[in-house]
């Protein structure tokens, strides 16, 4: 029977949209307006016209629903597609209704007796509009409820006989709580509803707003406030609750995950509107409550005018292109339709990945693929010799702050000498803005990595005097899954079943998502006049045991029952806080309330000069301790580790968590 069913419900969706053709549905307009004429006109006579009105109604007839017609064609209707009609679509016949009423009551009230003919009475002028334009909204209602209807029968075109089956069998399927009952939990009540392959039946939304308790939107009743999870997941047998906040923030977000952890209900989460909008995903594409979520960062908010003038219709080339950073950077300028996007990486996976995925997205201008060491000077120089880039962003880099104090040699040569090299070609070949990626770890450096991005905002700075290109460095904290970063690694060590590692329980970091990081890095790009170093807003610093504890919960499991956590020591060039310098005394202000420019006076241009020589001559010969003394004496504030120099004192390290004490392994 259910087999039966749903061929049937298939044959009747392939009929009717095959009957549903543009003639058809104009004829269909058509007979409901002649109808509602001669309805309107039977009503203002009680069902009995006298014979003398029934010339002048034959008349008037052809004349209105012309004009009805002709309002609503004009208006746009024959635009909507039937099945997709709503709110928005149903203010149009509104207005249509009005635009036909009008000329009719005019004609109606102006014309003299020797045009009786065509003054329609103003009882049949006005049932006759709400009848007609009525009818015809009607109609595109009821095609909505069939299509709604037969989406829910038939579920989605891959699901199988066995599936469907199981399904029917297993009854109404998981039960469900909406949190939030706004604009954001009714769409996404009506998206679960109309697709009956989700395996979801909606049993209640939960608000925190009393007034609207008891409340029925679409068909769901408001049945609580969020204290009321527990006791509703007892009484109306709920297997997870699904957030419907838009943009929710970090702090609701995790006070839902703790409620509901209290009685084992699994958490998800419909996207962020943003996410929507942007078509990654669709309102029904419900996900796991993720890290991401828990930050709480705020979308953000761009200047979409000054971002085309700085992207669009130019050669722009990221470097780097195929890291974290570098990829969605990528991602965020494909947006603004630039002339050619030049891809530069070294990996050659990693580029051939990202090149794959930006050109899946179909559009009509090149995406160029380069394989090359942005420290090798010749490769370089032909690359922009032949494609002549106007934007630069310089992604590039060594970033892992322990494997750069193993490797201080390289740090110097990719982080700082590269930097240099691409600078000065990007002066000579007349690059407008050169755009360099910046870390909150150059802010008095503990660590050779830190210093070398110092070293390269300096340089930044100093070409900045040398050429018309504009140099800007941008400076932020850490990016929430990027490559190498704390929540890829205690994901597969839960995986593995722990323990997830941490280095001190005190440890803070700054951290944001990576498609806000590229989109606040292009902002900065195109608000940058040169020589500035542009350091974004952080948020709050989140400590690292508060994220993997976090981390282990989101993965349906107990911290320190489940999964241990165990602390290993603070590793060669860590600080427990990272300083971004978001003061008043060492920032200032933007018209972008998340970009900020830093107080910080660039090197004279002799010094830099001296100090590139002295830093190559010191990689070449790989003296790794004379290089570092050298950073140390170069940035005052740096404080680099040489053999011992600045050893760390293992009292000060020493912490106590839950009373018991933690000695650092250093």
């Amino acid at each position: 029977m259910r087999q039966i069913s749903h061929a049937t419900s298939t044959g009747w969706r392939f009929w009717l949209s095959r009957l549903l053709t543009r003639p058809l549905q104009v004829a269909l307009d058509l007979a409901v307006l002649v109808s509602a004429f001669i309805l309107a006109y039977l009503l203002r006579f009680d069902f009995v016209v006298p014979a003398r009105e029934i010339p002048d109604a034959l008349v008037q007839l052809p004349f209105v629903v012309l004009m009805q017609f002709l309002a609503l064609a004009l208006g746009g209707v024959y635009t909507f597609i039937w099945r997709y009609i709503g709110m928005t679509e149903a203010k149009t016949f509104l207005y249509t209704a009005l635009c036909s009423l009008l000329p009719a009551l005019v004609l109606r009230l102006s014309l003299p007796e020797s045009w009786q003919q065509l003054r329609v009475p103003l009882s049949v002028i006005l049932l006759d509009t709400i009848l007609g334009f009525g009818g015809v909204l009607g109609l595109r209602v009821l095609r909505r409820v069939f299509y709604e209807r037969s989406e829910r029968q038939a579920g989605p075109a891959g699901e199988g006989r066995e599936r469907r089956a199981a399904r029917a069998a297993g009854g109404d399927g998981k039960g469900v709580l909406l949190i939030g009952a706004g604009r954001a939990g009714v769409l996404a009540a009506r998206e679960i509803q109309s697709h009956g392959h989700l395996d979801l039946r909606v049993k209640g939304f939960v608000d925190d707003d009393v007034s609207k308790l008891g409340s029925v939107i679409q068909g769901v009743r408001v049945r609580g406030t969020t204290r009321d999870i527990p006791r509703l997941s007892q009484e109306l047998g709920i297997d997870q609750v699904v957030i419907t906040i838009a943009e929710a923030s970090g702090a609701e977000i995790r006070r839902v995950v703790n409620i509901c952890e209290q009685v084992a209900l699994k958490v998800r989460i419909i996207p962020a509107y943003h996410e929507i909008l942007r078509g990654k995903v669709e309102v029904s594409r419900i996900r796991d409550v993720q890290i991401e979520d828990l930050l709480g960062r705020e979308p953000v908010q761009l200047e979409e005018e000054n971002l085309r003038h700085f992207l669009a219709g130019k050669t722009v080339m990221v470097t780097g292109a195929g890291g974290s950073i570098g990829s969605e950077l990528a991602r965020q300028v494909m947006r603004f339709r630039p002339a050619s996007l030049l891809l530069v990486e070294r990996a050659e996976f990693a580029l051939f990945d990202i090149e794959r995925e930006l050109r899946r997205q179909g559009l009509d201008f090149p995406i160029v693929p380069l394989v090359a060491d942005v420290g090798d000077e010749g490769r370089m120089r032909q690359i922009f010799a032949s494609h002549q880039p106007q934007v630069v962003l310089h992604a590039a880099a060594h970033k892992h702050v322990p494997m750069m104090e193993s490797n201080p040699v390289e740090a110097v040569k990719n982080n700082i000498l590269a930097t240099s090299l691409l600078g000065e070609l990007a002066g000579e070949h007349g690059v407008e803005v050169f755009v360099l990626i910046s870390t909150d770890k150059a802010v008095r450096p503990t660590s050779v990595m830190g210093a070398s991005k110092r070293v390269a905002e300096l340089v930044a700075q100093s070409l900045e005097r040398r050429y018309p290109t504009r140099y800007v460095a941008v400076r932020f904290g850490n990016v929430i899954g990027s490559a190498g970063s704390v929540i890829p690694i205690f994901r597969e060590q839960i995986c593995k079943g722990g323990p997830i590692t941490v280095t001190h329980p005190d440890m803070m970091r700054y951290f944001m998502t990576i498609p806000e990081a590229a989109q606040l890095v292009l902002q900065a790009g195109a608000l940058g006049e040169g020589g500035e170093i542009f350091i974004l807003d952080m948020g709050e610093p989140m400590r690292i045991l508060t994220l993997a504890e976090d981390t282990i919960r989101l993965s349906g499991l107990k911290p320190y029952e489940d999964i241990d956590i165990v602390f290993t020591g603070i590793r060669a060039g860590e600080k427990l806080f990272e300083d971004l310098e978001i003061t008043e005394e060492c920032m200032t202000k933007t018209r972008h309330p998340k970009i900020f420019v830093g107080k910080i006076f660039p090197y004279p241009e002799e010094k830099v000069r001296q100090a590139l020589e002295r830093l190559e001559a010191y990689s070449r010969a790989g003296q790794e301790a004379e290089l570092r003394r050298y950073l140390n004496q170069l940035l005052p504030e740096a404080r680099i580790e040489v053999r011992g120099e600045f050893e760390r004192d293992p009292e000060a390290l020493s912490v106590s968590v839950g009373g018991v004490s933690h000695q650092p392994a250093i």
